[in-house]
């Protein structure tokens, strides 16, 4: 059997196999080469029209967004560049106390008052957070049972007075209440009555009650200043919210009240004033008044209460204005503390009768009319100074006019005009008389007198030690070294003893003047005052203290005048504050002989080789005024006078002068 071969291959045939594998498949529908293409015809609908309109639409709309977007986000970018990188905002500087928490000062109308501090910095006047109640009446539904229920809470209310308030027609703000406490806000809440709300507010508060209550004041109901420092700091006190710092010491402030508060007591005084003042700044460190009040409940003070006495009362200052007539006598060196005066018998003028009812019947010395306070002797010294230069010294240390201090209630001088100014006013003015001023004005005078001759204009707020205070120089400082010496001389050998403090140097002047009343003088009823000076020898405090009408006892041996009533208390207060302030009694015998050695002043003192003493014979000086001379020949002894040996002064217990001299 043959095997079957097969056919030889065909090369065309091959070759056509192998272009068609290696051709690309042609995708259905697709034109072959060389064909022509067939139309189609696509149908497009309505429906079909409105979904693309649609669609479109959309497309645009999504652009906008886009394109806002993307602007909001670029204008966004730019202002984080320019604020971080470009123009960066820089961090306030740090505070150099990391530990400070001061806040953010509040508006004026929203910031609480200000604090008032002693020197010390001891609180006197604190505005502490408590709430205000007030109405809405149209809230309410039953206005009485309203009224009942917040008088439970609020006993002190009126109730008839605010029903009225409730009712009254178009009423939209009723105050029920314009200080409650925590406590009773809370109570009042929880009644839950329809229009009733709270206010804050601020309610002032003096934690030591009586303690210079005059002189710091008092606010109204809104917090305004209405008396004393409140009232004439109130700007400060509502605009800085920084402490106010007095120059008051509330220490010494508290010692001269009790001193005075139970002399007050021992001697039936119908009030009392007191002033401690420093000589180098006439910062006021103590003023009292009494009777005084509770500050914190200066609506119910009685008028008598309120009144200041040491800046409002105006009294004459009796002898302790001897220092005054010295002082303008020794200054332009019209006499010297050689000088003899005589005072051997009254001296009459117009009506008047001036005399001493201590006398001593002969020529004084200037030292010994300060020491026994003889209102004759300075009625001599007066003349010869004269109404001109008398007048204008007093002008010159601020008697003229009201003391500059930081008080609205603090009142001018009683003085008379120029024209009433006669001679028989020139004597009487030598002694505290004929002339009226305020305790304040009577201390400011004599720290003059004490410091070296400089003036200041006193003040109750804090001066900085190192910052000296700028004052006017009234007088010579020799003139001050010598009225310090005879104000030693009164503590020592005078009316003054009784102001002697041990171990340590006290210098003063006693003043006693009667009281006036319904423009006379009323019999046995006095002021009496005592001004001192410590440490005399080097002066840093000035005291004043008045005790008006006291009735004489046996405390004061039977007497009413300031060196009985008067001096002991500042005395006693100065013996307690000395050690607050540094000054210890001098115990050492060598020390003390030098300190009196340096501060004494005989009380009959020689004149100086080839010196011409004033006497008998020779009563006035070279520049003395021309109007004593007429009076100067009346009744004058002759030049042998009396003995010139000092005795003890005699004491009387009333007298009919409008100045007890004493």
């Amino acid at each position: 059997m043959r095997e079957h071969q097969p056919d030889p291959p065909n090369p065309g045939a091959l070759a056509h196999r192998a272009e068609a594998r290696a051709a690309p498949v042609r995708p259905p529908g697709t034109p072959r080469d060389g064909a022509i293409p067939r139309l189609e015809t696509v149908r497009v609908t309505a429906p079909d029209l409105a979904r693309r309109a649609t669609l479109e639409t959309s497309r645009r709309r999504l652009l906008g967004a886009a394109a806002g977007f993307t602007t909001l986000f670029a204008a966004l970018a730019t202002k984080l560049t320019d604020a971080t990188i470009l123009d960066p905002v820089k961090p306030p500087p740090a505070p150099k106390n990391t530990f400070s928490t001061v806040a953010r000062p509040l508006p004026t109308a929203d910031r609480p008052r200000a604090m008032m501090v002693d020197r010390n910095g001891e609180i006197l006047a604190v505005s502490l957070p408590t709430a205000a109640v007030y109405a809405d009446p149209r809230q309410m539904m039953d206005r009485a049972d309203a009224v009942r229920r917040l008088q439970n809470v609020l006993p002190g209310l009126n109730g008839p007075a605010l029903l009225a308030e409730f009712t009254a027609p178009h009423r939209e703000f009723v105050y029920v209440a314009r200080e409650v406490g925590p406590e009773q806000e809370l109570r009042i809440n929880d009644l839950g009555i329809p229009g009733v709300n709270f206010l804050p507010a601020e309610a002032r508060h003096y934690p030591l009650g009586r303690i210079a209550a005059q002189t710091i004041g008092a606010v109204d109901i809104d917090g305004h200043g209405i008396a004393g420092l409140e009232k004439s700091q109130n700007r400060r006190l509502r605009e800085d919210p920084n402490p106010l710092r007095l120059a008051l010491d509330v220490r010494v402030q508290a010692v001269l009240r009790d001193e005075m508060a139970k002399a007050l007591d021992d001697f039936q005084a119908i009030g009392a004033a007191g002033i401690v003042m420093d000589v180098h700044t006439g910062e006021v460190l103590a003023m009292v008044s009494l009777p005084d009040y509770n500050a914190n409940d200066f609506a119910s003070a009685v008028p008598k209460a309120r009144f200041n006495r040491a800046a409002t009362g105006v009294y004459e200052p009796g002898s302790a204005f001897k220092l005054q007539t010295v002082g303008m006598a020794l200054d332009p060196g019209l006499v010297h503390v050689w000088d003899r005066f005589d005072t051997t018998h009254p001296i009459d003028i117009g009506r008047f009768v001036i005399k001493d009812y201590e006398p001593m019947d002969r020529w004084l010395y200037l030292p010994e009319i300060i020491a026994y306070s003889s209102n004759i002797g300075a009625s001599r010294i007066a003349l010869i100074v004269g109404k001109a230069r008398q007048r204008a010294w007093l002008r010159k240390l601020g008697f003229f006019e009201r003391c500059p201090i930081e008080l609205p209630e603090a009142a001018m001088p009683l003085v008379q005009s120029d024209a009433e100014w006669s001679e028989a006013t020139v004597m009487t003015v030598s002694f505290g008389n004929g002339i009226a001023m305020t305790p304040l004005h009577l201390i400011n005078g004599t720290v003059a007198l004490v410091n070296g001759g400089v003036l200041f204009a006193p003040t109750l707020l804090y001066q900085d030690p190192a910052t000296p205070r700028p004052g006017s120089a009234v007088m010579q400082p020799d003139t001050s070294d010598t009225v310090r010496k005879l104000m030693r001389d009164v503590v020592t050998h005078g009316t003054g003893t009784f102001g002697r403090v041990p171990g340590y140097f006290v210098g003063g002047k006693t003043g006693t003047s009667q009281v006036v009343r319904s423009g006379g003088y009323r019999q046995h009823t006095n002021r009496a005052g005592f001004l001192a000076a410590f440490p005399i020898n080097a002066p840093r405090y000035a005291f004043y203290v008045m005790l008006d009408s006291p009735h004489a006892n046996a405390l004061s041996q039977g007497y009413s005048t300031g060196g009985e009533i008067s001096a002991p208390v500042v005395a006693r207060t100065i013996a307690r504050i000395a050690p607050m302030f540094g000054l210890l009694p001098v115990t050492d015998p060598a020390e003390k002989a030098a300190i009196e050695r340096q501060i004494d002043l005989p009380l009959q003192p020689q004149p100086p080789p080839g010196v011409i003493a004033l006497g008998p014979g020779h009563p006035y000086p070279p520049g003395a005024a021309d109007a004593p001379d007429d009076l100067s020949r009346k009744r004058t002894p002759a030049a042998s006078g009396h003995a010139l040996a000092p005795r003890a002064p005699r004491r009387y217990a009333s007298s009919h002068a409008s100045d007890q001299g004493r």
